[in-house]
């Protein structure tokens, strides 16, 4: 690994795990009341490197919620396990009996209008082998692209929907009706198929195979075939970092600019995260 170079000073250590996405950030409490230089640090570095690694921290669920909220303001699942007393908290509890299902490359929440900044896991409990979370930088998919494709989709918007939340509701017993309300609620956003950074500025590809279901004023065959290219950006070696979780690890990525991918390797053995997420704006 190498070590950043920062534009800033800067209370923590870092730890580059690849050239283009993940860093480690040691000597660092997240627990601790952080001044307000730490906190703009830590938003510019997540900027430029897409996605944050911190290890070793046993702080509470209120601390975690804490250290998030510096970042914006917090988001409530609608369709997760969320945490009895905290429900800024997701659960997200795989074993044997739940088989893990988000190993697919995606951004959070984009059927939301204002998706999230970014999300910050914890690891709770983690099988003694696999279960590690892939991360991909969207913006250095996007320069990967050719100019022709580049030109094509520039100025190209998708629509975005939580039809796979929706299902699950059905399979957990919930009626039509509750659904089609759920439905209401939340309808489809549509979103550019290129994004720009609200604070780099830079273009990412804004697109992803959970969440995205059609390119607008396009043939279906069409939309359908120029995704599927799009969607495998994320699948370049040269634009990942792997992350091997320990217990009380941290990740906190920006969801603006990277996708990830949680490998179900480890099935049937038993993983346990707690996630908290963060509101983000409407892209452009």
């Amino acid at each position: 690994m190498a070590e950043t170079a920062l534009h800033y000073d800067a209370a923590f250590t870092t730890f580059d795990l690849t050239p283009s996405i993940g860093t480690e950030v040691h000597d660092i409490d997240l627990g601790a009341d952080l001044d307000e230089d730490t906190i703009a640090a830590l938003s510019d570095l997540l900027v430029e490197r897409k996605v944050l690694f911190f290890r070793d921290q046993h702080i509470s669920k209120r601390a975690h919620i804490a250290f998030a909220a510096r970042f914006g303001e917090l988001e409530v699942h609608p369709f997760t396990d969320n945490d009895p007393e905290y429900a800024e908290i997701i659960h997200l509890i795989n074993d044997k009996d739940r088989p893990p299902f988000i190993n697919v490359w995606h951004s959070d929440v984009t059927w939301r209008a204002e998706p999230s900044l970014g999300s910050i896991l914890r690891a709770r409990l983690v099988p003694e082998v696999g279960g590690d979370t892939l991360f991909a930088n969207m913006e250095a998919a996007y320069d990967a692209l050719d100019d022709k494709t580049k030109e094509r989709i520039d100025d190209l918007t998708a629509v975005h929907d939580n039809e796979g939340f929706l299902a699950g509701m059905k399979m957990k017993g919930a009626g039509d009706e509750e659904v089609d309300a759920m439905r209401e609620k939340y309808p489809p956003s549509e979103h550019p198929v290129v994004r720009t950074h609200p604070v780099s500025g830079r273009r990412s590809l804004y697109v992803n195979r959970a969440f995205t279901r059609y390119i607008r004023d396009m043939e279906r065959e069409e939309s359908d075939t120029l995704l599927q290219k799009l969607f495998l950006q994320a699948w370049i070696p040269e634009v990942q970092c792997r992350f091997r979780w320990q217990t009380d690890s941290f990740a906190f990525w920006d969801n603006r600019g990277a996708q990830h991918y949680a490998a179900a390797d480890y099935y049937p053995e038993r993983r346990k995260m707690e996630r908290v997420t963060i509101i983000g704006d409407r892209p452009y």
